[in-house]
């Protein structure tokens, strides 16, 4: 019941918290910080609770599964392995940091707001928890509407606009992916005559060739837009520089991994011979948002869309690594993933500190704030530097390990990628250069440094971001067994995944032996 709790504790705090508002005006603040608390408490919990259960053959930690429509096959599955531990503690963490960051800046239906945050963080929790197809796409769109209204309700001036837009894309190629889902549901019902939505199921289902790409496109429409990959782009911007500061870092740290998330667990096993023939044309749509992504960041003037640009970029890395198929570059995008989440997100934490006593995010009317805010000055440099992928912090290891894998299945469309890199480096030093070294060239009112409040936000970050980029090992660890489950489909070994419960710790003898095995593996390869 542990996984079911996680959902309900966010949905029952978010209804608290906005039937909250009509007797205290400040508690809507604090229910919705105890329910973040109270969820991050728990999965770190079972982060140190199990980490000899990675080491076992079967990568699943936990599972849960109740009957919910069985005549339609329908059931309230969730399991947990690493890959969902990893990214539900970003889950929780940025929640925690958004809410923090909202403690000032939202001022009106205050009950409303924290009730539509917390709905995000349940759907994007139970879009990473659930093993029911049915079920993944009710979560899909419950984390769609909130965030709608995050948009629509507390952005800024053309918030309507890009709440409609941000709506209209992620709805359609939402029911593209219901039809796909639909239709492996009937084709697996008609090979069995067994009619189901569990994903371990539908996992066994033999799809003709025609069939398997019609299902994975529709699978991929979703997933590509949410990325979100070029040409399916254009609603990004606009949802990033009209919401608020915590609906950006949610979107930006969050709702954007659930499109990686879904390449990973629902295309690759479940069409991986479509996802073969796909591949090339995958990593150069990825090549090509990374580069496209970096140009147009460089030429931003609002700083809200040059981070949501480095977004474009930096997701290209993702789906290059995802159709590279091998462990090194699975285990780059994990990386991803998580470093983005923490390192975009502060990008966009530091805009809003800005905006908030600046009232403008044009760039051309700032600069020369080193001086006048060091602090915000050396928390921004460390950003940036994270950003652009300098070894030490997170992004490095990202994308080495992505670039690595990448070029053991093509090595011209790697070099093409590495160019991004280069890029980055100038669209990060641009942020530096025009915000605090450059002289400003308009009369500019004070600059309050970062408060404790805000050194309390960035700090964590900072701090995850140095961990990740000087000991990446127990990440990468806890993701190993997902993502080599991944690759089985392509090993020609593939093996029906099972669900099992914790088992024993290893021994120190059998470790060693499964560790010389693999090592021997790798040597004949």
């Amino acid at each position: 019941m542990i996984l079911v709790w996680l959902i309900v504790i966010l949905m029952a705090g978010g209804l608290l918290a906005w039937l909250a508002q009509k007797w205290h005006r400040a508690s809507p603040r604090w229910i919705a910080l105890g329910s973040v608390l109270a969820t991050l408490g728990i999965t770190v919990y079972l982060w140190l609770a199990m980490p000899a259960a990675t080491l076992g053959a079967s990568p699943w930690l936990l599972q849960y599964e109740l009957p919910w429509i069985p005549q339609w096959g329908v059931s309230f599955s969730l399991a947990l392995d690493g890959l969902s531990l990893l990214m539900l503690l970003l889950t929780f963490f940025l929640g925690l940091v958004a809410i923090l960051i909202s403690w000032r800046e939202i001022k009106n239906k205050v009950g409303f707001f924290h009730f539509n945050l917390l709905w995000v963080l349940a759907g994007i929790t139970g879009v990473f928890l659930t093993m029911d197809l049915f079920l993944f796409y009710f979560f899909w769109e419950v984390m769609l509407i909130p965030m709608y209204f995050l948009i629509g309700i507390w952005g800024h001036e053309n918030r309507n606009y890009a709440a409609y837009k941000f709506f209209i894309f992620t709805q359609a190629s939402g029911l593209l992916m219901l039809l796909a889902i639909l239709g492996l549901y009937f084709i697996h019902g008609s090979q069995t005559g067994t009619y189901t939505f569990n994903y371990f199921a539908l996992l066994n289902t033999s799809l003709a060739p025609e069939a398997a790409r019609l299902l994975m496109f529709g699978f991929l429409a979703a997933f590509l837009v949410k990325l979100p990959v070029v040409p399916f782009h254009s609603w990004l911007p606009d949802a990033h520089s009209e919401a608020p500061t915590a609906g950006s870092v949610i979107l930006a740290g969050l709702l954007l991994k659930t499109g990686a998330y879904g390449l990973l667990r629902f295309v690759l096993p479940l069409f991986p011979t479509a996802t073969v023939e796909f591949a090339p044309w995958a990593m150069l749509l990825g090549v090509i948002g990374i580069i496209y992504g970096a140009i147009l960041a460089f030429s931003q003037t609002d700083l809200k869309r040059l981070v949501a640009y480095t977004s474009v970029s930096h997701m290209g890395f993702v789906i290059l690594g995802v159709f590279a198929f091998n462990e090194w570059a699975l285990q780059g995008v994990v990386m991803q993933m998580i470093t983005h989440g923490l390192s975009t997100g502060a990008l966009f934490i530091l805009a809003g500190f800005l905006y908030e006593r600046l009232h403008t995010r044009d760039i051309r009317l700032m600069g020369g704030f080193w001086s006048r805010a060091p602090k915000m000055g050396v928390v921004a440099l460390i950003f940036v530097m994270a950003s652009l992928g300098l070894p030490g912090l997170g992004n490095f290891i990202a994308e080495f390990l992505t670039l690595v894998g990448s070029w053991q299945a093509n090595n011209w469309l790697t070099v093409f990628a590495t160019i991004g890199l280069v890029m980055a480096t100038a669209y990060s030093l641009r942020i530096m250069q025009k915000v605090f070294y450059e002289p400003s060239l308009v009369e500019q009112p004070a600059l309050p440094d970062l408060t404790s409040r805000e050194m309390l936000i960035a700090a964590p970050m900072i701090v995850g971001l140095l961990w990740l980029g000087l000991y990446p090992q127990p990440v990468l660890d806890l993701a190993q067994p997902s993502v080599q489950e991944q690759l089985q489909a392509y090993s020609g070994s593939k093996v029906e995944p099972k669900v099992a419960a914790v088992e024993a710790p290893l021994s120190i003898a059998e470790i060693d032996s499964v560790y010389f095995e693999a090592a021997v593996k790798d040597l004949k390869k």
